[in-house]
This record gives structure tokens, C-alpha cells and sequence, in this order.
């Protein structure tokens, strides 16, 4: 239920990342009220002067015992998501986040049931299956471009270094949503198995709060339907290439890359029929220009699918950009609606546990030399710890 018959009223907590939100919560028909949260007293007066909000709290436990808000959207650091979540639905009030929804098995059992026991919405805010890209694999995906599925994979290879400390030494597959959400929605299915193996040795000075010693981790993961299997490779230190965080996805008559270079744009492969007397189908590749999928959203947000100009009202218009492939209004347009229309989020606890636990289960499989681990299954909703 939104509490003021005008709109919802949102805090933003974590202003580092955050802040690329605040523009498409002021600008959304149904938000009618907009705070922010952030420990870094400048950095939380800096931005409130900026976009003109006068809701100013330096701790979650400020913003939950204020009950003029409905909703909370978490963007602090992994550690804390899982810890704050609960927080968050135990005030009833509800809860999106960033990824990953947590980085253990327990966890994601403890915030299915908070999320149960609250009433409220969850929703992990999984920027990969809201992107352009996404949205066009899926069209091609639905129109029978690609025929029958044959095989997926994604990546995350990101340089690390400079980065806050509680980044040293962390799993990599336990921030595996980004590669692996969209292969799974675009399968319709979960992945029931991995096997994964560490790659590489982190330098002494990287190893800091985990047991990992990998800076590489790569996994096959055997999907519930259809016989297809994923492909996903995450890297975090000692990997020399620039940054990409994609997939790809391939079919008996199609397929698509993401871009291998920044700004060259992804590729689209169609395969033509089977010929007399030659060997192998014929393969047409050609770059896309990825349509804007703006119009699925209201007129007032639309234009934060691209960088654009905002005017918080006061002082000069700013530029803000469109990071993750336009999708931050997408994902705020959807936890607002579901909240608006009292139904389930497209990505709630369920569906986040289905997403995350992966990459839970396949760093163990690392850890234990390949091992095949079992992947619980969280779609039904009646999985227990």
C-alpha cells in the first residue's frame, strides 16, 4: 500500500552508486517523495544541495523510524545487503537492492523468510536483464530469430584495483548475476548444477577477507530444461582486459554477442538454410544498433535510458548519464509499479535467490577443485534451509 494518496515516498540509501537513481525517482508520476541516506556527512549534503532534497539521514535505523516512508532502495556495499534487507522488511517497509541478494546459502533462506513474514515487496535490483541488450536478445529470442537454444555465456571481467578494500579478495562468482540473470531469464529456466574451477593466484596483499585465492573463476552450469548448459567466467584481479560485463547466446538459426570492445557494438548472426552439395550453413554477421526500449516507459522517464540534461528545480540543469544499458529506469518504473499495484516484483526474493545461490554454489565447486555441486531450487518456493 503507498501511504500518501500523491505517491510513493522512496529513501535512497548509498549515495556513491545511488545517485545515478535520483533523477528517475523525481522524475516518476508516482513518486511523490524523495530522501537520501549516506554515513558520508559532505557526501550526503553535497548531493542533497544538488538535487534540492531536504530528507537528509545518516543511518538506515534513521530513515526505518521515520514512518513518512514506504520504500527504501539499498545500494551499500555487498557485506551489508543481506543484514539490510532484513532490516528494511522487518520495518515493513518495502525493499529494493542492489546486487547480489547475498553471499550465502543461509542468507538468501533468511531473507526469503523475512520477505514472507513482512508483506512487503523485495526486489533485486538486477540491471542485466534491463538493458538494451537484454531487451533485444529477447525480441530475437521471442521472434524465432535464434530457433531452438543451443548454448549461453556470460562475463564479468572487471580491474579491480583501487577499489575499497572489502573488494579485495572477493569471490568472484558471488557477484555472478550480472552474467548469469539474463542467461537464465532468456532460457526461462534455472541452473540445477556447476561445476567450477579457480583460475590464477591472487597476490598476498589481494587476499583480505575471504577464503578465495582465485582472481579468475570460470563455470558450467547445467540448466533445469532442455539439456542446454552456461558458460560464465568472472574475474576480478590479474586479468589483462579492459572492462565487459555481457553474454551471449546462440541458437540452432541465430545468435547474438555481446560487444567485445567498448563502442564497436554487438554482433548478430543469422544462419542461412542448409544448402546441396556445400558443407556448413551459410553465416550472415553484421553489428546492431541496439534500439532504445524507452517507449515501455512512462513519458516522464523515458529520456533516462540515454544520457540527457536534468533540472532539479533550482540552480543549473546537470548532465546525468545512462549506465547499464539505460536500464536504472526500467528497474525503478518496476519496483514502483509493483508497489503501486500491490503485486510481486518481475525479480523478487524468489527469483533473486534463483539468480544468486548459483554463484554461491559455484565458488564452493572452485574451492573444492571442480567438484559438481547441486544448486538448491528456489523457483517452486518451498524450498527449506
Amino acid at each position: 500500500m503507498v501511504s500518501a494518496p500523491e505517491g510513493l515516498s522512496v529513501v535512497v540509501v548509498g549515495l556513491g552508486f545511488g545517485s545515478d537513481f535520483l533523477p528517475v525517482y523525481l522524475s516518476h508520476p508516482d513518486v511523490a517523495r524523495v530522501g537520501i541516506c549516506d554515513p558520508d556527512a559532505g557526501r550526503l549534503d553535497t548531493v542533497g544541495e544538488q538535487y534540492g532534497l531536504h530528507d537528509r539521514f545518516e543511518t538506515l535505523e534513521d530513515v526505518l523510524g521515520d514512518d513518512r516512508w514506504d520504500a527504501v532502495h539499498l545500494l551499500s556495499p555487498v557485506a551489508f545487503h543481506a543484514d539490510q534487507v532484513a532490516q528494511v522488511l522487518r520495518a515493513g517497509k518495502h525493499c529494493a537492492c542492489a546486487v547480489p541478494m547475498a553471499t550465502s546459502l543461509a542468507d538468501i533462506h533468511r531473507l526469503i523468510a523475512a520477505q514472507r513474514a513482512s508483506g512487503r515487496n523485495y526486489m533485486m535490483m538486477e540491471t542485466a536483464v534491463y538493458g538494451r541488450e537484454y531487451f533485444y536478445a529477447r525480441h530475437l529470442r521471442d521472434s524465432g530469430a535464434l530457433g531452438p537454444l543451443t548454448f549461453l555465456r556470460g562475463y564479468h571481467i572487471q580491474d579491480l584495483h583501487g577499489f575499497p578494500s572489502y573488494w579485495w579478495g572477493f569471490p568472484p562468482m558471488y557477484y555472478v548475476t550480472h552474467a548469469l540473470s539474463p542467461l537464465l531469464a532468456l532460457a526461462d529456466t534455472r541452473a540445477v548444477t556447476v561445476r567450477c574451477l579457480g583460475s590464477g593466484r591472487l597476490r598476498e596483499d589481494l587476499v583480505h577477507d575471504y577464503d578465495n585465492p582465485f582472481p579468475l573463476e570460470t563455470a558450467q552450469f547445467q540448466l533445469a530444461d532442455g539439456g542446454l548448459a552456461a558458460e560464465v567466467t568472472m574475474a576480478f584481479h590479474h586479468t589483462g582486459r579492459a572492462y565487459q560485463e555481457g553474454f551471449s547466446v546462440y541458437g540452432h538459426d541465430g545468435g547474438f554477442e555481446w560487444e567485445q570492445v567498448e563502442g564497436e557494438g554487438p554482433v548478430r548472426f543469422s544462419m542461412g538454410p542448409q544448402e546441396a552439395g556445400r558443407r556448413g550453413r551459410a553465416a550472415e554477421s553484421r553489428r546492431v544498433d541496439l534500439p532504445d526500449f524507452g517507449a515501455r516507459l512512462p513519458q516522464e522517464i523515458r529520456r533516462f535510458t540515454r544520457p540527457t540534461t536534468f533540472d532539479p528545480g533550482h540552480g543549473t540543469p546537470f548532465e546525468v548519464g545512462a549506465h547499464h544499458g539505460g536500464s536504472h529506469p526500467h528497474l525503478v518504473h518496476e519496483f514502483v509499479r509493483s508497489i503501486v499495484e500491490g503485486r510481486t516484483p518481475a525479480v523478487d526474493a524468489l527469483t533473486a535467490a534463483a539468480w544468486t545461490a548459483p554463484g554461491v554454489c559455484a565458488h564452493e565447486s572452485a574451492m573444492r577443485g571442480g567438484e559438481a555441486v547441486e544448486i538448491p531450487d528456489f523457483t517452486s518456493g518451498t524450498t527449506g534451509e
